[in-house]
């Protein structure tokens, strides 16, 4: 063993298995409970394909990524805050916490394959994140470096734009992914010391202070640290932390970046930094699920209705603005903030200069997710899905190395205006909370593929898998045969499933025209309808075999008048898929922009083994109709164009970008 880690891990070796804790109530207020991570194992197709990925060659490569100093320093800081290296801090303060979500990544993905390699390398992590947390708990490495160094103006909680609280909170959660993917406890010991930190530090905070709530990983945090050791001061703290938001906003220091504002009720829209906006809404529906407030489910009800009818991107992508004013337009000139990486006003959806952060995608997926688990309602499992299969999807390579920051639906060739984040994928950003990120959620995606209530099992995600959990008591074991998303045959064959009758709830989602369902190749029955869930409940018996077919057509979307970036535009849709045009599914000469679509065109849906990795692609015959050279003119006479058709093919949106370089666009004209 190289004798730095010798060293290291004897400091750290007063981390110890704490005492078993008593688990909490599992969400007092949820419609449903999830099924453990370990529980569910993708099998083979494209949730299966996209792990593979993952584990071979993603998390691999960001973890000697982040072990290294090239482009910044991730675990650097940990080592020269231990004082086992020398050196100053470096990187982005929010860096450790993009530690955390990679401790978490390899956690789950060490839950559901087993794979040695990832429970090495992740006790080598703790010990070091153990080794330079500071004795009080406190742990933000930038900080302590400068306090080693003799900073006596380094002090927690100086700049709220240190991310300290933020890094925190993925610490805890890393932590009781990391408990429940190996039983032990060494993380969660650092998590804990950590909140207690926390604990003291907000007894009362003043309303500076409580502004330190930016980009709030920390309410999902504090509750996973409460179900996971049964500590009812966690939950405390996390609504505090959510009352304390109220303390700006009434002392006049808020502002909509930040969703701090006005006070945390009183919101009826999505309005700021969407990350931060999505996390806190996120957070806030966790807490839910433990009190079970009607004033806080209302005003999220309010705001997810704001999001899905007017600002949330046909891919799921959400914060359309790089820089923007909040709230914009006021006739209270001194309530306008600036905002950044935000959503904007109703309706404004630009696709050319769209941000949609993967990680707002992500922190969507996670707000829908606790949505559905206290309604039991599929249309937050829709959402979920849509942003999975397009907008987090989008920001990782094919091949597992490249990341995206931005996601945008159109790229020109040149662009309207020089825009800060790359067009492309690379393997290093500055700004690098994506790429671990979208790590963690694809490894523990098997935990949102069922949820389970009183004698019922929902199936909320499709993909092959095996499922292998308890209903009331009762080993279940169930085997989901599909080629999902490509096509929208499913086969469900039961294994051991007691005695008692259950129901299974199969969700059909808002996308499919419909759908059948046939138990044991009998005669097929119409489902419920889409947006819903369909129950078949019976006393079943291992061999059982449910077939679920949902209509998967391709449909031509268009959006509300009011969107004036896609007005006349019309874009393409298959299951959860978005589809777009590149310039590579075109003919030479024709320009993404050139191409329109007639309202009499049929797309064929094809299986290409050979393209991207295997894709169902839509081919049609369109019309071209170049727009000319506008050089320099910014208005022109109409004049009439000829049209000529031309032979395209569109790939799912998640997959641009991956051919080399050109134009792509989402929406296309009508002619």
């Amino acid at each position: 063993m190289n004798p730095r880690w010798t060293t290291l891990l004897c400091l750290a070796g007063w981390v110890g298995v704490l005492p078993a804790a008593q688990p909490a109530p599992v969400r007092p207020h949820a419609a449903v409970a999830p099924v453990p991570l370990t529980d569910v194992r993708w099998t083979n197709g494209f949730w299966a394909e996209r792990q593979r990925t993952l584990r071979e060659v993603t998390l691999p490569s960001l973890g000697a990524l982040m072990a290294g100093t090239n482009h910044s320093q991730f675990f650097r800081n940990f080592e020269i805050a231990a004082g086992l290296a020398e050196g100053r801090a470096r990187g982005a303060p929010f860096n450790d916490g993009e530690c955390y979500k990679l401790i978490e990544a390899a956690s789950a993905m060490y839950a559901v394959t087993g794979d040695a390699t990832f429970d090495r390398a992740l006790d080598r992590a703790i010990a070091l994140v153990a080794a330079a947390q500071r004795a009080d708990g406190y742990l933000f490495t930038r900080v302590l470096i400068a306090q080693r160094q003799g900073d006596t103006n380094a002090v927690p909680f100086r700049d709220r734009n240190n991310f300290e609280i933020y890094n925190f909170g993925h610490l805890f959660t890393a932590a009781a992914v990391h408990h429940e993917a190996t039983g032990r406890s060494n993380l969660l010991g650092v998590a804990l010391r950590a909140a207690d930190f926390l604990d003291r530090a907000f007894a009362d905070p003043t309303p500076e202070l409580a502004r330190h709530n930016v980009c709030p990983s920390h309410y999902m945090g504090l509750l996973d640290l409460h179900r996971v050791t049964g500590e009812r001061r966690w939950l405390e703290l996390a609504g505090r932390f959510l009352a304390q938001r109220d303390r700006v906003a009434r002392a006049g220091l808020g502002g909509d970046d930040n969703q701090d504002r006005v006070p945390f009720l009183e919101q009826d829209e999505a309005l700021g930094h969407a990350v931060r906006a999505n996390y806190l809404f996120a957070g806030a529906a966790d807490w839910f699920l433990e009190n079970g407030d009607p004033a806080t489910w209302a005003m999220l009800e309010r705001v997810w209705t704001n999001v899905v009818q007017r600002k949330l991107y046909l891919t799921g992508g959400c914060g359309a603005l790089y820089d923007g004013a909040s709230p914009d337009g006021a006739k209270d000139q001194a309530a306008i903030s600036r905002t950044h990486q935000a959503y904007g006003r109703n309706y404004q959806l630009p696709n050319t200069t769209a941000h949609n952060e993967t990680c707002a995608a992500i922190g969507n997926v996670l707000w829908n997710w606790r949505m559905f688990l206290a309604s039991g309602a599929a249309r937050f499992v829709d959402v979920a899905e849509l942003s999975l299969h397009n907008a987090v999807l989008s920001g990782l390579s094919l091949d597992g190395t490249n990341f995206h920051y931005t996601n945008p639906l159109r790229v020109t060739d040149p662009l309207p205006v020089g825009l800060r984040w790359p067009r492309e994928r690379v393997p290093f950003l500055n700004s690098f909370c994506c790429p671990p990120n979208v790590a963690r959620t694809l490894a523990g995606l098997g935990g949102m593929a069922y949820a389970r209530s009183s004698n019922t099992l929902w199936v909320t995600l499709y993909g092959a898998n095996t499922l292998a959990t308890t209903l009331d008591g009762q080993s279940l074991r169930l085997t989901q045969e599909t080629e999902f998303p490509w096509n929208g045959r499913l086969r469900f064959r039961l294994g051991e499933c007691g005695g008692a009758p259950f129901a299974l709830k199969f969700r059909i989602p808002g996308w499919a025209r419909g759908g059948t369902v046939r138990v044991n190749l009998g005669p097929a029955a119409e489902t419920s309808a889409p947006g819903t869930f369909f129950e078949l409940r019976r006393a079943w018996r291992a061999g059982d075999v449910v077939d679920l077919e949902l209509d998967m057509r391709t449909e031509v979307m268009t959006a509300h008048p009011l969107v004036e970036e896609t007005l006349g535009q019309v874009a393409l849709q298959r299951g959860p898929l978005v589809y777009c045009l590149e310039s590579a599914g075109l003919p030479e000469g024709v320009r993404v922009l050139d191409v329109c679509v007639p309202e009499e065109a049929v797309f064929h849906a094809r299986f290409d083994q050979r393209l991207l990795g295997g894709v169902v692609t839509l081919e049609a015959t369109l019309l071209a109709k170049p727009l000319g050279d506008w050089k320099s003119e910014l208005y022109r006479p109409a004049a009439s164009v000829a049209a000529r058709p031309v032979k395209v093919r569109l790939v799912p949106y998640y997959a641009w970008a991956n051919r080399g370089p050109g134009e792509m666009s989402v929406w296309l004209r009508r002619p």
